[in-house]
């Protein structure tokens, strides 16, 4: 499996960034930082998606779950999303349940699916 992070603004994917793939466990350790440089003036309208991936050599790779962190994410998300606003620059780690694709009514913007 391998992670997937969007920056997202308003339904938008402004960018992406993926880990390192880690093969033969179901219980991967990435250890990787990814940052992104947002304005403060739109810190307000960004949110994170995070899909965890399964690869696959041949055909598509597989979403195995999402989560979102930001302002307009369920009630853990908006708690990590406001800890990362209060330690800018820092690492700031925390579990997410991941819901399935299509779980929570989502919309489908290019490769992800926004909540």
């Amino acid at each position: 499996p391998y992670v997937k992070v969007s920056l997202m603004c308003e339904g938008r994917r402004l960018k992406k960034r993926k880990t390192s793939t880690k093969r033969n466990t179901l219980n991967p350790v990435y250890n990787e930082a990814i940052v992104f440089d947002v304005l403060p003036e739109n810190i307000e309208q960004i949110s994170l998606l995070i899909a965890v991936m399964d690869y696959d050599r041949v055909g598509h790779n597989e979403v195995i779950g999402v989560c979102r962190v930001g302002n307009d994410a369920d009630s853990l998300g908006r708690e990590h999303w406001s800890e990362m606003l209060s330690y800018p620059r820092k690492p700031v780690a925390h579990w997410h349940p991941l819901v399935e694709l299509f779980a929570t009514n989502h919309f489908k913007t290019g490769n992800f699916y926004k909540a």
